[in-house]
């Protein structure tokens, strides 16, 4: 039964797709039509095979904004090119082929609540217009490939592939923002380096840059310690950390270099085991990264300022406005994208202009209200549980062999972690980082426990 209702689903489509082409060539009878609607069946199959290279590619290209980053590349919408393949693809092995095995795990349900929340709070948002085109521009893109990652990325090959383009992604905007801060490019108060900021990139401010490079720093320093990767792909991760943590610096983000020292001192913990001397190095190494990044030069928050400086102001300002904004509507926030608009109305302190949250936080008690906070923060419990229980079956087991699932494992946590710590000082509630965080820690443990049931059959 379930094979002739899936034979008629595939006649009924090929039939409407020679339909539409028909129609197609009807209204616009030119010989170009006919040259592209001959690669057409081309296309199809290579959107149909080739589904996890297109949405991870869209994700790589949505979170690393490689098309801003690399101007050539801005005006042949290479992200929307994808985003329409990924979705054809995922919608065809979804309802039509079956291929799609789709799976649920409980961290998903809070992920699912809070998206839910998330909805509700665009509906009575303050300024409904700006939440929806926020979600129209990127927030379902974003729910949409959190999915598809979870379902796609079902193998320990896949995760390395995947850990693999987040680290080259990374290594490519890390050498960019090198080159734009030795030439002077984009630099804001004259020191803090961003990259593409003359065409309104998420990059052009230095505190997003930061958090873009932290999450590949994770996974670098992850293939870079862990046994069973080859030696020449360590080395090349451990020349990948240095590039990465010195363009963290560069953005002089105090929210980045806090995000970098939680990165490294996870993996410290596990590999030092003097507490004398991981304390030794972790004061060093703060001190070292605090003169590094001179943050004491910088226009703002930096040691010409007395007392509380300009920039710490700021954030407190803003948090504060965050909090009346929660007080005003604790069961849905002001709605998404709506603290910017909002700030003038709720902020103690005006000085002429709306200002950023610069708090993962208090961004998602502004836009979600107090019932939204609570789900994240269970949310991100939930994650962090996971990727503890992942860890902790995986040095249990004897899959100390599979060095992808391995190194997939630490760097999902160590970039949870990255991510909690940086979240204070940076807002990223409705960016991709959190959730390609939580689809990978999900993947990882799925991949995990089938590991683990195959492993316990064999015996």
């Amino acid at each position: 039964m379930t094979t002739q209702t899936n034979r008629l689903t595939s006649i009924i489509s090929i039939s409407l797709l020679c339909l539409a082409i028909g129609v197609v060539w009807y209204l616009v009878p030119h010989p170009l039509v006919a040259i592209v609607i001959s690669f057409l069946p081309l296309g199809a199959l290579f959107v149909i095979n080739k589904t996890f290279w297109l949405v991870i590619m869209f994700v790589v290209f949505s979170f690393f904004r490689i098309h801003e980053a690399i101007p050539v590349l801005y005006s042949l919408k290479i992200p929307l090119l994808l985003s329409l393949g990924a979705l054809s693809a995922l919608l065809w092995h979804a309802l039509i082929s079956k291929e799609l095995k789709m799976y649920w795990h409980h961290s998903l349900t809070w992920l699912a609540i809070f998206w839910g929340l998330v909805f509700i709070g665009i509906i009575f948002a303050s300024n409904r217009p700006i939440a929806i085109e926020q979600f129209k521009g990127i927030y379902w893109k974003i729910i949409v490939m959190t999915l598809a990652i979870v379902w796609l990325v079902n193998s320990a090959e896949n995760l390395g592939r995947t850990s693999l383009i987040i680290i080259l992604s990374g290594l490519l905007i890390g050498c960019i923002a090198l080159f734009n801060s030795m030439n002077g490019i984009g630099l804001v108060e004259g020191t803090r380096v961003t990259i593409g900021r003359d065409l309104g990139s998420m990059l052009g401010d230095p505190n997003d840059l930061a958090l873009v490079l932290m999450f590949p720093l994770a996974f670098a320093l992850s293939h870079t310690t862990t046994r069973g990767i080859s030696v020449l792909l360590r080395i090349l991760c451990g020349v990948i950390c240095l590039v990465l943590l010195a363009a963290i610096i560069a953005t002089q983000s105090r929210g980045g270099l806090l995000g970098s020292m939680a990165v490294f001192g996870l993996f410290a913990i596990k590999y030092i085991r003097s507490k004398t001397l991981l304390l030794t190095l972790s004061v060093v190494g703060a001190i070292v990264l605090y003169f590094a990044a001179g943050i004491s030069d910088r226009a703002s928050g930096g040691a010409a300022e007395a007392g509380v400086d300009a920039s710490a102001m700021g954030r407190l300002y803003a948090w504060e406005a965050a909090f009346k904004m929660a007080v005003d509507n604790p069961l849905t926030g002001v709605g998404l994208n709506n603290f910017y608009s909002n700030y003038y109305f709720y902020s103690p302190h005006w000085d002429g202009l709306n200002h950023a949250v610069h708090s993962t936080w208090f961004g998602v008690l502004a836009e979600t209200g107090f019932v939204g906070l609570l789900v994240f923060i269970i949310l991100i419990a939930s994650l962090i549980r996971t990727a503890r229980k992942t860890q902790q079956t995986l040095a249990q087991s004897q899959l100390t062999h599979d060095a992808n699932l391995i190194s997939s494992a630490n760097a999902v946590y160590a970039g949870l972690i990255g991510t909690i710590v940086s979240g204070t000082f940076l807002t990223q509630g409705f960016n991709w980082p959190i959730y390609i965080l939580a689809a990978l820690t999900v993947c990882v443990s799925h991949i995990c426990q089938n590991a683990c049931q195959n492993e316990k059959s064999q015996d």
